[in-house]
């Protein structure tokens, strides 16, 4: 008989907290790893909220509403598909026990996902992109994304930004640099400066995450920021947004009130 698979044990979220507040994270070598290391980076990449860059050709994949887009709907199956395997890395720094404590973390309501659906075959949904992060005060750590279609990243974390903005957070951690970080409008700063802006961003936001991404679906046209608001989890239309927020809404797509926030300035 096989010996059953022994579950990781999750690091303890006090302590994976208290890390974030310190600016630091964990990382691992690879799937299996049960060990983790922590990291301090001297260099940090963050996305301004009032400085994501919008191209015309993403403003463009926003409005035409490609993807149906959730917050929290499948945050299991995000993470997992952010460690997987891919042609660029082998192995994935997601280790089994870190993606465990992210499953801890979101039950506690301080992990979050974006979720990019497109029709399937079956008449169903297929999870074609989307990103996880963790937050915390008014901060929201990006983690990981993942694409399965062109663009379902990006569209990801343009609601990301648009949801951060309208909810009151403060600062979008992206951890490291990279050229397609840059591309959206990315900035590198020390460790530091980093230091500095998570102490200024302490104190809860406005409102949560999810309640600010479902809020998009649920305002009507030319609704103000945080009108129309909807509370709930998912952007499915379904519980927590009223019949008057959705039929408003009707006048003007999700994709379009969120490439129109991300071209207001804060």
């Amino acid at each position: 008989m096989h010996a059953p698979v022994r579950q990781p044990e999750p690091i303890p979220s006090e302590l994976l907290l208290l890390a974030y507040r310190s600016g630091i994270f964990p990382m691992a070598d690879h799937r299996d790893d049960a060990e983790v290391y922590w990291v301090e980076p001297q260099e940090r990449a963050i996305i301004p909220l009032d400085g994501f860059r919008l191209s015309k050709s993403l403003a463009k994949v926003l409005r035409r509403d490609r993807f149906r887009v959730s917050c929290d709907e499948a945050f299991a199956a995000v993470i997992a598909a952010c460690a997987a395997p891919r042609e660029e890395h082998a192995e994935s720094w997601i280790s089994r026990r870190i993606e465990a404590s992210y499953l801890t973390l979101h039950a506690l309501g301080h992990a979050h996902s974006i979720e990019c659906w497109l029709p399937g075959e079956d008449g169903g949904e297929v999870l074609a992109g989307g990103l996880y992060g963790v937050a915390f005060d008014r901060v929201f750590c990006g983690e990981s994304m993942f694409s399965r279609a062109d663009d379902a990243s990006k569209v990801a974390l343009a609601w990301l930004v648009a949801g951060l903005r309208r909810a009151g957070f403060e600062l979008l951690d992206c951890q490291f640099m990279t050229r397609h970080l840059a591309s959206l409008g990315a900035v590198p700063i020390t460790q530091k400066a980093y230091l500095r802006r998570l102490e200024a961003a302490r104190g809860a936001p406005a409102r949560t995450l999810p309640q600010a991404v479902i809020s998009f679906a649920a305002s009507g046209e030319g609704a103000g920021e945080g009108e129309g608001e909807a509370v709930g989890a998912g952007l499915g239309l379904g519980a927590g947004a009223d019949a008057a927020g959705v039929s408003a809404g009707a006048a003007s797509s999700p994709g379009k009130r969120i490439a129109q926030s991300l071209t207001q300035t804060s």
